[in-house]
């Protein structure tokens, strides 16, 4: 399946009817998340592996996962509301694999595994009282994966190439992003903005 293929694939996922702002919900665009998927194949880091989608969401990168023939994909999201409109966007998207929802906080994910891929797409931290939210999934992925793709903000370069040196890791490829963000908080005054991301792969020892 070529990137384009994917993005048409994941078009028809459903974002947050109601969307949480201390939880920095947002719905990760398909061309960003057929990009993430995408490179993640190419590089062997979704065929025949487990793949974790920590915060999952409404489940974007896992159903995009799921359609390149990994082993098994779990998608993890502290929202019970989230992991049901998950549910059904995995029945829009027919995927070959079957993924399991699991209700639990990313920061002290209930898993026991090794040798995971790790996709992501986790709040920035930019709320008051969800400072260093980006830093908890980096150490959840640390801890269960091998290899991980992660979403942040735009200058984050530094402190993940440290975190990851911190922690025994290695940024191995890194690309900027284009994040099409709708109006949907309050305190949103444009109806559209772009929001500039970068992402990165990581290798953990």
């Amino acid at each position: 399946m070529t990137r384009q293929r994917l993005e048409q694939e994941l078009a028809v996922v459903a974002g947050f009817d109601d969307p949480r702002l201390d939880l920095e919900q947002y719905h990760t665009p398909p061309d960003l998340a057929a990009h993430i998927i995408h490179t993640a194949d190419l590089q062997g880091d979704i065929e025949d592996r487990t793949v974790l989608d920590l915060g999952c969401g409404t489940g974007m990168l896992a159903l995009g996962a799921a359609l390149r023939g990994p082993e098994r994909v779990v998608g993890l999201d502290i929202d019970a509301e989230a992991l049901g409109t998950a549910r059904q966007n995995e029945r829009r998207v027919a995927t070959r694999t079957d993924i399991a929802w699991a209700r639990g906080d990313a920061a002290r994910a209930p898993f026991c595994v090794e040798d995971a891929t790790v996709v992501m797409n986790p709040p920035f931290g930019a709320q008051a009282g969800n400072e260093h939210a980006d830093r908890r999934f980096l150490e959840t992925a640390k801890a269960l994966a091998s290899v991980s793709y992660s979403v942040h903000n735009a200058g984050s370069q530094a402190f993940i190439e440290a975190f990851a040196a911190d922690n025994g890791g290695e940024v191995t490829h890194a690309f900027a992003a284009t994040f099409d963000l709708p109006r949907q908080y309050d305190h949103h005054t444009d109806e559209r903005r772009e929001l500039e991301t970068e992402v990165f792969r990581i290798e953990w020892a």
